[in-house]
């Protein structure tokens, strides 16, 4: 069986390169039955310098076959560019499936053009909703869930959402509670992470403890903003950075800032909101990990993120009104605070006196999502 999978983000490729190791896996294991091919085509939605030899190889995942160097722009044209370009991919490829993830231009554009060519598209985190048509990606959701064959939920309440729109398992569908790819994606590169990143000794964020005689990571937050809900509003931004920069004051921020983001703090004249901030430069997967893991408390308006935080076991505020991962809110670990600086600051007070207690990844799945889709896109 050839697929072509579609992915435009950096966070895309790492959910995608978990099911193609699992896809490896399967041929390997079961190459006397039906083996599986994948195309793997990068649209180049998003610029990401990150993106290198070195992320591929840290990871061990291989590079794209196609790369479309679409670029950003308007939503409507890059997701226009997008379809032409991919159209013509899948046209010379010709796949039985076609599996996209998550909820970007290059997920939507993926199952348009899949959808016109009649082949069947699997949806990797579908169901997901956080009720505002405001935001791109939940239009880019609700239409990919609708074009899809495959629907592989992550949770309980994703299904229930795609019922409630009329999508249910039956004989033109498949859907399921898959399980979250980044749980599994977790699960193979915590340990990794443990032994390969440096991130901690780099920032100086480790002191000795005497009595374990072993470093131990000194009391610090982390927070990451990137949706354009907040970077784009300087408001939105002002407001947040004082927020980070008055908890600065008591507990070191780590904010990983992108590019983008730290040319739209210049643009708005922002420098002075971030005297107490410890800025630093965008950090690998492994790094970031390592980060979340041991960070005291997290700060994001990234849904990746918020899960992360949930399966560290790391207490998370989030700086959106919604979030589309609600069983992280349901079972105390989260908290939604948007962008108001009061708030924020209100909100990690809030968090950090709610008793400590494990977190449960059931919600999630058993960490086996990759292996239940590919068996799920073999059987039909």
């Amino acid at each position: 069986m050839k697929i072509v999978t579609i992915v435009g983000a950096r966070p895309q490729f790492i959910k995608a390169g978990i099911v193609t190791l699992a896809i490896k896996k399967y041929n390997k294991n079961f190459y006397h039955k039906k083996s599986i091919q994948e195309i793997l085509v990068h649209t180049g939605q998003h610029y990401d310098y990150l993106l290198n030899q070195i992320f591929f190889d840290e990871l061990g995942l291989p590079k794209p076959h196609y790369h479309l160097g679409v670029g950003s722009g308007s939503h409507g044209w890059q997701t226009g560019i997008m379809l032409e370009r991919i159209e013509k991919v899948l046209q010379k490829e010709g796949p039985e499936r076609v599996i996209v993830y998550g909820d970007t231009n290059s997920t939507l554009a993926g199952a348009l053009a899949s959808a016109k060519l009649n082949i069947p598209i699997g949806h990797v985190e579908a169901g997901l909703r956080s009720y505002d048509r405001k935001m791109p990606e939940e239009v880019n959701r609700l239409l990919t869930d609708h074009l899809s064959t495959y629907l592989f939920c992550p949770t309980k309440q994703a299904v229930h959402n795609l019922a409630q729109e009329g999508i249910k398992n039956g004989n033109e569908r498949v859907v399921k509670n898959v399980g979250d790819v980044m749980y599994d994606s977790i699960l193979f590169y915590d340990q990794l992470a443990e032994k390969k990143s440096t991130i901690l000794k780099d920032l100086n964020l480790l002191t000795f403890h005497p009595r374990r005689k072993q470093s131990q990571p000194v009391p610090y937050y982390l927070a990451t903003i990137h949706r354009a809900e907040n970077t784009d509003d300087p408001k939105r931004l002002q407001s947040i950075l004082r927020a980070l920069n008055e908890i600065g004051r008591e507990v070191p921020v780590i904010l990983p800032l992108h590019p983008r983001t730290q040319k739209m703090i210049a643009t708005y004249q922002l420098h002075k909101e971030t005297k107490h901030i410890r800025i630093i430069k965008p950090v690998s997967y492994l790094n970031m990990l390592m980060l979340e893991k041991k960070a005291k408390l997290i700060l994001t308006d990234s849904g990746g993120v918020q899960k992360e935080a949930y399966w560290f076991g790391v207490p998370c505020v989030t700086l959106r009104e919604e979030t589309e991962w609600v069983e992280t809110v349901q079972s105390g670990w989260n908290i939604l605070v948007g962008a108001n600086t009061e708030k924020i600051i209100k909100g990690v007070s809030q968090i950090c006196k709610r008793k400590s207690h494990r977190a449960s990844s059931e919600a999630f799945g058993d960490g086996k999502a990759c292996e239940k889709i590919i068996n799920l896109l073999l059987k039909k």
